[in-house]
């Protein structure tokens, strides 16, 4: 070793260097790439609470805001008779807070705005809040609480997610439940409050509650019974009392809920027949060439061809030619006409047919009679030989003038 790595201590450089290695504490390496640019925060320690509510008070701020915030909302026809009467209610809440607010009823809109006195730059979002719950039919009383700082709210909207308007009343009055225990039960386990009102879910509460309440009131739009979820919610209840199992999965204890009603059997499609096929595979198709040496034409010349070709033509045109001509013909065809029988002809002909079967049965009973009269007079006796005739007397008036 050098006298120049000497240092003026008496200490080699790799002394110095391990000295100031032990004097540095060890910094522990986060392993792989998700840590590689996380830096240490050593402020950030595990007492300080990330979710409470800093409370902002007057003397907290020293001047008013540079710029007016407002919200406006609209409310439909039937709220105004409601809102006129509780607004200078509304008026003196927000004035407390350092907001002004306006009522249009010519417009049917409702407006918040910051003053000069504002010193909460977020209470004009709780604001825009209120006046939205009081356009969706929450009471007053009820959505004043909005302004806390450990309230939120949540509109839901139910009215796009089905077609059918008899299925949506049902599963809306679903979630509402007879006398309306299903919705007292969600309210009691999430610690929020629901409003159903149209094609909307109003509901203020914590925010761990509105998440819960918007679950169940998607889930029940999508036919999901809401009490597997109150179920659900009840087991978790008792468990969160448990501090032993703070740190373990819930999911053994939670109910796996499934749909009961079977899917129908899809019907395999019928598969067609299989067609006979030869044994040996088809003959390569011919190229024109061949067809045109097979038949002669590939060895005439082009007038030939040219010839052929327009004989062909003027033979199809013959022949579509008669066709339309037959078809035109047939518009000055004559159609065969029914011939009428008059209600006297038809009269006619059933006496006819009647005089004829009398005839017949006249006929029939005279030559009856006269097989039983030969039988018993004897054979070569005729009927004519009963019969006496009367004188004729025209002769007999001849023969008196012809004596006188």
């Amino acid at each position: 070793m050098s006298e120049d790595e000497i240092r003026l201590d008496g200490s080699t450089p790799g002394a110095a260097a391990a000295s100031d290695a032990d004097d540095t504490p060890a910094v522990a390496q986060r392993p792989g790439k998700k840590g590689k640019y996380r830096k240490e925060k050593p402020w950030d320690t595990d007492d300080i609470d990330h979710w409470k509510i800093v409370e902002i008070k007057p003397t907290d701020i020293a001047a008013p805001f540079l710029e007016e915030s407002s919200f406006a909302t609209l409310f439909p026809k039937y709220r105004e008779t409601y809102l006129r009467e509780v607004w200078p209610l509304v008026t003196s809440s927000l004035e407390s807070v350092g907001l002004g607010c306006t009522l249009d009823l010519i417009e049917g809109s409702m407006t918040v705005r910051t003053t000069r006195k504002t010193f909460d730059p977020y209470i004009i979002l709780k604001a825009r809040d209120l006046i939205k719950l009081l356009a969706r039919s929450v009471p007053y009383q009820q959505a004043i609480k909005i302004l806390d700082d450990s309230t939120a709210s949540d509109i839901i909207k139910i009215g796009n997610i089905l077609r059918n308007k008899e299925r949506f009343v049902k599963r809306r009055q679903r979630l509402i439940g007879p006398n309306g225990n299903t919705l007292k039960a969600i309210e009691l386990l999430t610690g929020c409050y629901v409003m159903v009102q149209g094609n909307t879910v109003s509901c203020m509460g914590p925010h761990k509650g509105l998440k819960e309440v918007r679950r169940i009131v998607i889930d029940c739009m999508k036919n999901v019974h809401p009490i597997y979820h109150i179920k659900e919610l009840m087991i978790k209840r008792e468990l969160a009392k448990d501090p032993k199992l703070a740190e373990e999965s819930w999911d053994r204890f939670l109910p796996h809920f499934r749909k009961s009603a079977s899917k129908p059997l899809k019907k395999k499609p019928a598969k067609p027949p299989k067609k006979d096929r030869p044994v040996f595979p088809p003959l390569p198709v011919m190229r024109k060439e061949d067809l045109e040496i097979e038949s002669g034409e590939y060895f005439l010349s082009k007038t030939q061809k040219d010839a052929a070709k327009l004989e062909k033509k003027k033979a199809a045109q013959t022949e579509n030619s008669l066709r339309n001509q037959a078809e035109r013909d047939k518009a000055f065809v004559a159609p065969v006409e029914k011939r009428l029988k008059r209600p006297a002809e038809d009269a006619a002909g059933q006496d006819t047919s009647s005089i004829a079967d009398l005839k017949q049965k006249f006929l029939d009973q005279a030559a009856e009679k006269k097989r039983k009269g030969s039988g018993a007079t004897g054979e070569g006796s005729q009927a004519s030989d009963f019969i006496v005739t009367a004188p004729s007397r025209k002769k007999k008036q001849k023969t008196s003038k012809s004596v006188e």
